[in-house]
């Protein structure tokens, strides 16, 4: 939810402002579509085409009326800027000094509009006390308090944090990677592992966004990460409802498509009538029949049938009788003495 001191705030009513200190029209221009302050960013390329100037120029002249811009933030000079600042730091104070900028948009207008997005951004820029990293390959534009971070040492803190994810190998709560990371303080852990596109969370958990149990991508990755959590075998009716009550963007899927995904995806095993285990967990896919075979070619001897069933049910969720059936039942499968049975290797 908004603050309440920001619930009345204006980001367009503030950019215009700034807007109005630029003194040309052709460099308000500039200013205003490349930083997407009304519609979205455009690029030099196409700046120069409208304005009839070289790319090269609009380079020029938006680094000179920024750096204008941003002397006059520092100076205090600059209509806005520093009660807009003063919104800013209690939020950066209760997020460990860094945020990414759709969080701090969020809370300041309670919005995840883009353009809202681009102008908190430029908004922040002009700030004496801020400093914004730009939306790049390897993370997402974010804003820090200049007084903990340069520009520099935020990539850096984050990479620290996605180095520390990388070695661990498996999903964590955020406790135990800043530890290893060597943050103190856990909220500026959090903070900085969501600034970083290399990373996700899932259930409090954070990993690597390229790990299923953090970032399923698809129904199967949906199913490993309710399998995984649960620690048992399930029925893909369970299954299903687990995904409908789940945490996940998307799960409204059918019964129907998690069961056909079971039957495909070579991570499930089936181990019982309608019933999935992980294959990590020491199943392996077969008949009842395939399982007592195994039973029986592992022990190297014959045993009695209360030790069969025993042994099989460590691997199947299956009834007794099922068993016994095919104990009975199977070719391949011979009585050596009173209830104790054999491997018929000759079948």
């Amino acid at each position: 939810m908004a603050d309440k001191s920001s619930k009345s705030l204006s980001t367009k009513d503030m950019v215009n402002g700034v807007l109005r200190s630029i003194e040309r029209d052709r460099e308000r221009e500039i200013i205003s579509r490349r930083f997407g302050l009304f519609e979205r960013r455009e690029t030099l390329e196409q700046i120069g085409e409208l304005l009839g100037i070289t790319r090269e120029r609009v380079r020029q002249l938006e680094k000179a009326v920024v750096q204008k811009l941003r002397q006059a933030g520092q100076q205090h000079k600059l209509l806005g800027i520093d009660n807009f600042q003063t919104l800013v730091m209690p939020i950066l104070n209760k997020t460990g000094k860094v945020i990414r900028v759709s969080d701090l948009t969020n809370q300041l207008v309670n919005s995840q509009d883009r353009t809202e997005q681009s102008r908190i951004a430029f908004l922040c820029d002009l700030c004496p006390d801020l400093i914004v990293i730009t939306d790049d390959d390897n993370n997402y534009a974010s804003v820090a308090s200049s007084k903990s971070f340069t520009e520099k040492s935020l990539k850096e803190a984050s990479a620290d944090v996605v180095k520390a994810i990388t070695k661990i190998g498996e999903p964590k709560h955020i406790e135990y990677i800043a530890g290893q990371a060597g943050i103190k303080d856990i909220i500026q852990a959090e903070a900085l592992a969501s600034t970083s596109k290399h990373l996700a969370k899932l259930n409090e958990q954070w990993g690597l966004i390229k790990w299923p149990l953090v970032n399923p991508k698809n129904i199967r990755d949906k199913i490993y990460v309710i399998l995984s959590q649960k620690g048992r075998h399930m029925h893909f009716n369970e299954i299903a409802e687990a995904i409908k009550q789940s945490d996940f963007k998307r799960k409204n899927v059918t019964t129907q498509a998690i069961h056909n995904e079971l039957i495909k995806d070579k991570r499930f095993v089936l181990i019982g009538r309608g019933i999935y285990a992980l294959k990590e967990w020491g199943y392996e896919k077969g008949t009842v029949a395939d399982i007592i075979s195994e039973v029986l070619r592992e022990a190297k001897e014959p045993l009695h049938r209360d030790e069969i069933v025993k042994r099989v049910l460590k691997s199947r969720f299956v009834k007794e009788t099922t068993i016994l059936l095919n104990l009975q039942g199977k070719p391949q499968f011979r009585r050596v003495a009173k209830a104790t049975y054999a491997l018929d290797e000759t079948e």
